[in-house]
């Protein structure tokens, strides 16, 4: 019965995959429901908070969209960008890395992705070098990010065993930035120039190609006031997360948890930037970045719960399993997660899906928190939408998917900034744990 269990989950899982968008949560519920009702397996735990945190959070950076400050913000990394052009595949991903971190979501990357390619064209560096690393760095910033929904479910399962969410977050941040600029380094020698494409120079002959200079955007009046609201909120989370932690200590059995802390910081910061901006808060809804929160409320939904009803009904199994195997190579677990996260393509997904059992097995925290950024593997497969956007917004046709669907220019930057991050965060994690 295991194996025709374990069928299911992976046979609904490929569904998911093959539906594409939230599909992978929506199949994720049609796994759990034939495993429970048709199989009799006890039905797994609902990663509830993590849901909830993702709602939270995403309402804040919609009403900040609506008010204008993500515009703001691609204004300044244009800026930025411009004034720093030929070393554009170093700083393209401090960009996109740093955009992520402070969202919490890797799609920020979107409105930053077209000033890359535009820049980089500019100066006649092949734009699939800085794109690249770009999108590797707006993914693996995720599991850096204080307010992802990875991160913060990761830390609260970490805490039990004596690994606060600060400690988590001072391996992940250094760890995962220094393995973005590994990353853009390898990135910088990848392809021939932009002169000697032969792509290119088909487009440019053919007038395809097209010089727009720096993008003139209206930036509204409730664009700042909005950021500074968010980001306040995010420093805010980070403070009372400091003060309840029992390293600190300065809040002794807080009547607020951090998880509750993180989504009520979030839906003031929300409230607070309605209130001052005057903005419509029927619009909210609308935003871009508040249809993919939701859509992936959605996928950490299915695809968790199918994991852990799998994993819990067999634990005793996996244990017996995977135990020896993990003490001896505790970098498979990094493996595992790699291959994992390029199925559900979700960061937050992957990571409750697996982590929970992946300590269950006694797995060690430093493993597991090196380990971490592998879950971050969305570029290897070319379909994730960052990704897809990334090759259309580039003109010059460098930023290519081959024939062999594997070759593209994603994968060796990923390759090379995920196993970086996590041989530092086994370097890291020796001194902080």
């Amino acid at each position: 019965m295991v194996f025709v269990e374990l069928f299911v989950v992976l046979a609904f899982i490929y569904l998911g995959a093959r539906i594409g968008g939230i599909g992978i949560g929506l199949a994720g519920g049609a796994g759990v429901l034939v495993l429970s009702l048709f199989l009799g397996v006890d039905t797994g735990h609902i990663p509830v908070d993590v849901i909830l945190i993702i709602m939270s959070v995403i309402a804040a950076i919609a009403a900040m969209q609506v008010a204008g400050g993500l515009e703001w913000l691609v204004d300044l990394s244009e800026t930025f960008l411009r004034k720093n052009p030929k070393h554009i595949t170093f700083y393209a991903p401090v960009v996109t890395y740093f955009m992520t971190l402070l969202a919490g979501t890797g799609h920020t990357a979107f409105s930053t992705l077209p000033v890359i390619a535009e820049v980089a064209k500019e100066q006649g560096i092949r734009p699939s070098r800085p794109l690249g690393i770009s999108v590797v760095a707006s993914q693996i910033a995720i599991t850096a990010s204080p307010i992802s929904a990875a991160v913060v479910f990761f830390s609260g399962i970490l805490e039990p065993i004596g690994v606060s969410y600060l400690t988590l977050l001072a391996v992940c941040i250094p760890t995962t930035f220094i393995a973005c600029m590994v990353g853009a380094f390898v990135s910088n020698f990848l392809g021939c120039e932009l002169k000697d494409d032969p792509v290119y120079q088909a487009r440019l002959e053919k007038g395809l190609i097209k010089l727009q200079g720096k993008t003139q955007r209206d930036i509204l009046p409730t664009a700042k006031p909005a950021t500074y609201i968010f980001i306040t909120a995010i420093i805010g989370v980070i403070v009372y997360a400091t003060l309840i932690s029992d390293t600190v200590n300065l809040i002794p059995n807080p009547s607020l948890g951090r998880n509750e802390a993180i989504m009520v910081f979030m839906l003031s910061a929300a409230t607070a930037i309605v209130a001052f901006t005057k903005i419509d808060a029927s619009e909210i809804a609308n935003a871009a970045t508040f249809k993919s929160g939701m859509s992936a409320c959605i996928c950490v939904l299915g695809v968790a719960w199918l994991g852990d009803t799998f994993v819990s009904s067999h634990i005793n199994d996996i244990k017996a399993l995977s135990a020896d195997v993990l003490n001896q190579y505790p970098w498979m677990l990094a493996v595992t997660l790699f291959f994992a996260s390029m199925l559900l393509y979700s960061q937050g997904a992957t990571t409750t899906a697996l982590m929970p059992a992946a300590l269950a097995i006694g797995v060690a925290p430093i493993t597991a928190i090196a380990s971490f950024a592998a879950v971050s593997a969305l570029f290897v497969l070319p379909t994730y939408p960052t990704l897809l956007a990334a090759v259309q917004m580039d003109d010059t046709g460098s930023t290519r998917i081959g024939n062999m669907v594997f070759n593209h220019p994603f994968l060796i930057p990923g390759l090379v900034t995920i196993s970086t991050s996590v041989a530092l965060g086994f370097a890291f994690g020796g001194i902080m744990l």
